[in-house]
């Protein structure tokens, strides 16, 4: 005889996974508080200093703190309401060096200590629900083939010009590479040795019909490579430069193979974030000016052929205006460790021209102090730092390398940005939206609205036709919301205003396979069986109906997923994780329930 009784480990899973769900889930109730985030660029000190330089101004203007949380790199002050964060921000802005810290707004969780400790965060929230700018950016990766060219172009007229190979013209060809007119047929032979020498990545071929023309194609797999660099350059010099607007918790990311997709949430100019966006890093190289007088020009008398700067110690530097060498002529740059120092370093290559000015430039200066001058823009405005002071040792060519810098994150950056520089990858914005602060709270209150309304609807319905198995049905419900919000919580995945449609109609699917259930039920107790064995039937019967529909909906989020972007994938995210939830509360969460509420015991009748 059928009992429907399950073991004790079945109840304690089922238990196990509901605790789980509910801890992590418990975070957004907590909510958000306004905050500013005070992050420390280069190693400064984030310490009980800085806390206490930052709280004076504050607390002489009068507005309140609601807590201070310390981090490695980071300081985070709460407030109690947006009204005394936007008035502390100006403050905090002025009372922090603005090349050793940055000021950003942020959305701080509320949740308590002990829930963090064990990893407890809430659903991060996306642009349309925060408010904010978004920009889709196509990058223009055909401009990379163009700068391939002329590149190559510089550095074989160089090459071709030491090694005393003769030869007319050096052009672009139509198809991507370029052509080389030598002076005869014997000039030619020669520029084929060396160049396939010096350019591996260039594949000669010779034409029939002039013996001293020869065509350079670029290998497809340097070209792809060269494509793909360019955008993670692009990548990170748009995290730099979003770095130093002050906007924390930023989207950057690529999305298909040429385009930037850019969210900055609480940014609400426009004019203001485009500018940031198209802004640049470089480097000069300067001499130092060793006969003025560095006391006479901090006192402001500066000679009328220099310029004071500061080093990164804070230290006065007098540097003559005269520019040995800008950013423009790097062609390459790449982070490593000095050999004999073990100091993080940047080895920079030139191109031709550059090459051969700095080494014309510095072998007349040998024996004297040069400085590297970091040039990058904040606020739209370019500001100067000196990261570097050496003397120079001996003449300094293509290939140098440059030290000074704080660690190995910071010459990869820097790295990174000298490359983005020379490789022009121009990017065109092809998408704009604003979402006003106002506007992202409507979509939050709207949403929570309507996932009230549709859970409410379906439970007085599930109760009015099933009775008990309806109640049952409608704990699953709740259960089946609390999973997955959890889940979205413990994988941070971003919550969108689509997000929430998919969080809706997951609340009507997934008590469909309860109507399922409760259906063939009530079908095996007309056919005459017995109360418990309808409710074996029941359960098992209509398991596979329940698999095969709920299977083709998730490969449909999987497909949305796949191809879609940005709200069609946070529909596409919850709708299969609320897939997986209703799996679980429908099929094993309630029976769980009817097992523990009708099994083992003899019934005349089921309210079904």
């Amino acid at each position: 005889m059928i009992q429907n009784t399950n073991s004790l480990w079945r109840y304690l899973v089922v238990v196990a996974v509901l605790v789980i769900g509910a801890l992590y889930a418990l975070p957004n109730l907590y909510g958000f508080d306004p905050a500013l985030q005070i992050t420390a660029r280069r190693s400064a000190p984030v310490d009980e200093a800085l806390v206490k330089a930052l709280e004076k101004p504050l607390t002489d203007a009068g507005i309140a703190i609601k807590s201070t949380e310390m981090g490695e790199d980071r300081l985070l002050i709460r407030f109690a309401s947006d009204a005394d964060r936007t008035k502390a921000q100006p403050l905090l802005e002025q009372a922090v060096d603005p090349l050793k810290y940055l000021v950003a707004l942020n959305l701080a969780p509320g949740t308590p200590g002990w829930l963090r400790m064990l990893g407890g965060k809430p659903m991060y929230m996306g642009l349309d629900l925060r408010g904010g700018v978004h920009f889709l950016m196509q990058v223009d990766t055909d401009a990379v083939q163009k700068h391939t060219q002329e590149r190559f172009a510089a550095e074989l007229r160089a090459t071709l010009r030491e090694q005393k190979i003769r030869f007319r013209t050096v052009t672009p060809d139509p198809s991507g590479g370029l052509r080389i007119s030598f002076l005869n047929a014997d000039a030619r032979t020669a520029g084929v040795d060396a160049i396939a020498a010096e350019y591996p990545d260039l594949v000669p071929s010779e034409s029939p019909d002039d013996a001293a023309l020869l065509t350079l194609t670029p290998k497809p797999e340097f070209m792809s490579e060269a494509r793909k660099i360019a955008i993670k350059q692009n990548l990170t010099t748009l995290r730099n430069r979003i770095n130093e607007f002050g906007v924390a918790e930023p989207v950057i990311q690529q999305q298909g193979d040429s385009r930037i997709v850019v969210q900055l949430p609480g940014v609400e100019d426009t004019a203001e974030a485009k500018k940031l966006l198209g802004a640049t890093a470089t480097l000069e190289f300067r001499m130092v000016d060793i006969d003025g007088d560095l006391d006479a020009a901090e006192a402001g008398k500066v000679p009328v052929g220099s310029k004071l700067y500061r080093q990164r110690s804070g230290e006065p530097v007098l540097l003559e205006k005269r520019v040995l060498l800008m950013g423009e002529s790097i062609i390459d740059a790449s982070s490593g460790i000095e050999s004999q120092t073990g100091e993080p370093a940047v080895y920079i290559t030139l191109d031709g021209k550059g090459s051969r000015s700095f080494a014309r430039a510095t072998r007349e200066l040998i024996g004297k102090p040069m400085a590297v001058v970091f040039i990058e823009q904040q606020a739209g405005k370019p500001v100067e730092e000196v990261i570097n002071v050496a003397t120079i040792r001996d003449e300094l060519g293509k290939r140098f390398q440059i030290t000074g810098l704080d660690s190995t994150n910071e010459a990869a950056d820097l790295a990174l940005l000298l490359r983005a520089g020379a490789l022009a990858a121009p990017m065109e914005i092809v998408e704009e939206r604003t979402v006003g602060p106002s506007l992202g709270q409507s979509n939050i209150d709207n949403g929570f609205r309507a996932c009230v309304i549709g859970f409410a609807a379906v439970c007085l319905f599930m109760l009015f036709y099933y009775r008990a198995f309806g109640l049952i049905a409608n704990v699953a419900l709740l259960l089946n919301v609390v999973l997955l919000v959890a889940l979205l919580s413990m994988l941070q995945a971003t919550l969108t205003l689509p997000g929430i449609a998919g969080i809706l109609l997951t609340v009507g699917m997934a008590v469909d396979a309860n109507v399922l259930i409760n259906e063939r039920i009530r079908e095996e107790i007309r056919r005459g069986m017995s109360p418990q064995a309808s409710i074996h039937a029941g359960y098992d019967r209509a398991f596979g109906t329940i698999l095969d529909s709920n299977l083709t909906t998730l490969i449909a989020g999987i497909v949305l997923f796949s191809f879609g972007s940005g709200p069609v994938k946070g529909f596409a995210v919850t709708l299969s994780l609320g897939i997986a939830t209703s799996m679980f509360t429908a099929i094993v969460g309630t029976r769980a329930i009817v097992n523990l509420v009708y099994g083992g015991r003899r019934l005349n009748r089921l309210s079904v």
